[in-house]
């Protein structure tokens, strides 16, 4: 009721539809609140990352819940005080059109479960969305929220170095009561430091070294310009002072891209500052990046060698440069801002009123970037000035190196993907879901790497319109407002400019956004950014107060579904987590699946809950099953309903999950587990086309047409017989042909996953070859599988046909016989009978 009084006199007060600082209602503390909460707890479940299995998704649905109840605050305070006026108004009820495209896209969904988890996430996002409305219209919600974000930005940044110089135990230790842990060691967070084939990289909370990197572009321009735009030491030394770490940290993630980036958004930003305080970012970015020139060395020298051997004196020795470096640049810094600003600002107030004065220092700045660059990458001795790690990556700068090149096969195959799904797109996880189909080489990746691209897939071009017209349309807005503010009113939201465009800059290039804490930021950011826009009112002005409320009422109505479905995600996630509890310490099937079918009752069709998780639904039913046919063989009444159980849900997941390589694989198991050969040839050919860059399709479709075969030459069918060799031959040579459209990639560029002849399939073609009289290239297909392990039976069966077709050439290898034999004296008898088995022509 308080709460209710509050918004209301709020409302009364507002001016120009917004909440005045001198009276906030209790509603805007809660919502200012879960913001803050947000921003410290989000990042540390590993940036809420959607990676698309149920072990990233209980953070997605816990940050759900609590977004439905924070929307439903929303839609309170809404009713009290939302009127459609203006344009700006119409502008932040079109952010629920975003949620819509992929409602519309999940009618054609390559997956049903990634593609209604983007429906919720497109929600929340809409949610902080209006949060930035409706916190940022007055002076201090935007101070606060900036504020916010800095100090959760600052911390991670903190967190991320204390991993670096060893101090991982203790960084655990302050964040295990509410971050998402290692599963094996609950003191420390995974992968803060990654290493990979470029090294020891930092990633701090997102396990990922690029996209920290992008948040490390949007930080470090923040404390720049907070830095650049005061006089007061208060908000200069802290801003300075953790400049320095922030810099090294973005050194640290080795990420080229960001190197290529953050010149590109550092020139957006310059535009948008007086002569005087563009002088001043030149002159602070560059002093602080000389700073961190200095030190990196030593402590990349240091954080590598704590990575191999823990050593609290190298630790400390490391924490020291750092903070030295800090102190003196925080100095230095804070005496320009004082002393040489002022003067700067009086030497160029001349030039603030001609027009294209801000121009001169960008131009000059991109001149010499230009310079700069052929500087470092040219053999002028520069650039060994940084560490042997950081030197190494920017060496590699260019279009011809391996992420370049396989990011251009993404993009090229992403458009192919999307040229088939043109209008609606494929839903969310669109790319996950189907860029198997369409690769041209087989690498491995989840995501394409291209934010717009990765949208484009998903919603298509109905949904990519609809999100490019929505921020161009604030943006727009945003800039409008801009020109006309004042100096005070400019910089209050400048902060969400810089985190807009240095994350959808860096966008372009990597999966920034398949981080929901990312993504949220990003909408929070355009919402502050709209919030501060002034807009000309709408020329029909509704008079009706009904239509003032149905906004209002919609979010009200749409926050109790998303608490309602989000919840019930949640639980079903913890039933699923319980299954996976008690089956380390139970065998029991009852106790097993009671709170795996919670799981599924809760959440039907999700594929780890039936198939592809750790323990599922299916896997269970066909361990039974299997268990009771080695136990009583003949008898299959009490055995067949697990079976028939199994493929009840397969049915039911292949309609939800058709371009799931597991379920699709497990489909084909299935049908050998009955023995039903032919529906198993039939469906891996169906599969083959989409996964073409997996040989276990292929090797199967083999198998299984020399198989069927040779039960039509039992049957005396040489028709049949010599027709399913001719599609074995067939697949074989597409086979073939892949193989040799890798020898076009460029020699820079790796070809992913290995995808070669099996031994199954050489042993399958050679038999082929062997029937049909082609003894000569039976053999010499055979031959280079064949190993020295004459335990495995597919190596025995190898050299079986193998010495057959030499003997059928009127040759022989007497001492691999001997071998055979000698390991197993009943080979002989199975190479006789070989050679003497006939076979119809073709």
């Amino acid at each position: 009721m308080n709460a209710s009084k509050n918004a209301y006199a709020a409302a009364r007060a507002k001016s120009n539809g917004s909440i005045t600082s001198e009276e906030k209602s209790v509603i805007f503390w809660i919502l200012t609140v879960f913001t803050g909460l947000f921003m410290f707890w989000a990042p540390f479940q590993r940036g809420l990352f959607n990676g698309g299995t149920y072990d990233f998704e209980r953070s997605i649905y816990s940050a759900m819940v609590w977004t439905s109840i924070i929307l439903l605050f929303v839609a309170i305070l809404a009713f009290l005080v939302f009127k459609l006026q203006e344009t700006k108004d119409l502008l932040t009820i079109c952010v629920f059109i975003m949620p819509i495209t992929y409602v519309i896209s999940l009618s054609n969904s390559a997956s049903n479960y990634l593609a209604t988890n983007m429906i919720y996430i497109q929600m929340l996002y809409a949610t902080f969305f209006i949060l930035g409305v409706i916190l940022m219209k007055n002076k201090t919600g935007a101070v606060i929220i900036t504020r916010l974000f800095m100090t959760s930005g600052y911390f991670i940044v903190i967190f991320g170095l204390l991993y670096w110089l060893g101090n991982g135990s203790f960084a655990g230790k302050l964040v295990k009561w509410f971050a998402l842990m290692d599963g094996t060691n609950s003191n420390l967070y995974r992968d803060a430091v990654l290493t990979d084939s470029n090294g020891s990289r930092l990633t701090s909370v997102f396990q990922y070294a690029n996209s920290y990197a992008a948040f490390l572009i949007a930080l470090l321009l923040s404390s720049l310009f907070f830095i650049i735009k005061s006089r007061k030491w208060y908000i200069i030394l802290p801003n300075a002072f953790l400049l320095i770490p922030t810099i090294v940290s973005f050194w640290l993630t080795l990420s080229r891209g960001a190197i290529v980036v953050i010149p590109v958004v550092f020139l957006i930003i310059l535009f948008f500052f007086k002569m005087s305080r563009q002088i001043l970012a030149l002159i602070q970015l560059g002093l602080a990046f000389g700073f961190s020139l200095i030190i990196l060395q030593k402590v990349t020298d240091i954080g590598l060698g704590l990575q191999k051997q823990p050593n609290a004196a190298e630790s400390w020795h490391g924490w020291w440069i750092l903070l030295l470096a800090s102190v003196v640049f925080a100095g230095l810094s804070l005496a320009i801002q004082r002393y040489a600003a002022p003067w700067l600002e009086r030497l160029t107030t001349r030039f603030d009123s001609k027009k294209y004065a801000t121009f001169i220092l960008p131009i000059a700045a991109i001149v010499i970037g230009v310079v700069g660059a052929i500087l470092i990458f040219s053999d002028t001795g520069l650039k060994n000035i940084l560490p042997d790690n950081v030197k190494t990556r920017i060496e590699n700068i260019n279009f011809q190196q391996h992420s370049v090149l396989e990011r251009g096969t993404f993009y090229k195959d992403a458009v192919k993907l999307w040229k088939d799904y043109p209008i609606i797109g494929a839903g969310g996880g669109a790319w996950a879901s189907l860029y198997e189909k369409y690769q041209n080489n087989p690498y491995t990746s989840r995501q394409a790497h291209n934010f717009a691209l990765q949208y484009l897939v998903e919603a298509g071009a109905l949904g990519f319109i609809a999100f490019i017209g929505f921020v161009i349309a604030v943006t727009i807005f945003y800039i409008r407002s801009y020109i006309k503010s004042s100096q005070e009113k400019r910089d209050l939201h400048f902060l969400f400019f810089i985190i807009m465009i240095s994350l959808l800059v860096h966008s372009m290039i990597d999966f920034d956004l398949s981080y929901v804490y990312l993504g949220a930021i990003l909408f929070l950011s355009l919402g502050g950014m709209l919030s501060n826009s002034a807009s000309s009112e709408l020329r029909l002005k509704p008079k009706s107060a009904v239509i003032h409320k149905l906004f209002p009422a919609a979010i009200g109505l749409i926050s109790l579904v998303m608490f309602f479905i989000s919840a019930q995600l949640l639980s079903a996630n913890s039933s699923y987590k319980q299954s996976l509890e008690v089956i380390k310490t139970s065998k029991d099937y009852n106790q097993i699946v009671t709170p795996l079918d919670k799981a599924i009752s809760l959440h039907p069709a999700h594929p780890d809950y039936l198939l592809t998780g750790q323990v599922s639904r299916i896997g269970l039913l066909l361990q039974v099953y299997n268990q009771m046919q080695k136990e009583n063989p003949n008898d299959t009444k009490k055995s067949e309903p697990f079976f028939t159980q199994a493929q009840d849900l397969m049915n039911q997941l292949l309609k939800k999950e058709p371009h799931n390589r597991i379920v699709a694989m497990q489909q084909l198991n299935m049908y050998l587990l009955k023995g039903q050969h032919q529906q198993a040839l039939d469906w891996a050919n169906a599969q083959i086309p989409n996964y073409p860059w997996y040989t276990d399709m292929y090797e199967k479709s083999i198998s299984l047409s020399v198989d069927l075969a040779n039960q039509a030459l039992s049957k005396n069918d040489s028709a049949t017989f010599n027709t399913l060799l001719d599609k074995a031959l067939a697949t074989y040579n597409t086979v073939l042909s892949r193989i040799d459209s890798l020898k076009s990639l460029p020699k820079e560029q790796a070809q992913g996953r290995e995808f070669a002849v099996s031994p199954t399939m050489a042993l399958n073609v050679g038999q082929i070859n062997y029937m049909r009289g082609n003894f000569a290239a039976a053999s010499a297909l055979i031959q280079p599988q064949i190993t020295d392990k004459l335990d495995d039976q597919t190596n025995r069966v190898l050299i079986r046909w193998y010495l057959a077709s030499l003997q059928k050439q009127g040759s022989k290898d007497q001492a691999l016989l001997d071998k055979l034999i000698a390991k197993d004296p009943a080979e002989k008898q199975n190479l006789d009978t070989l050679l003497a088995a006939t076979f119809p022509t073709k």
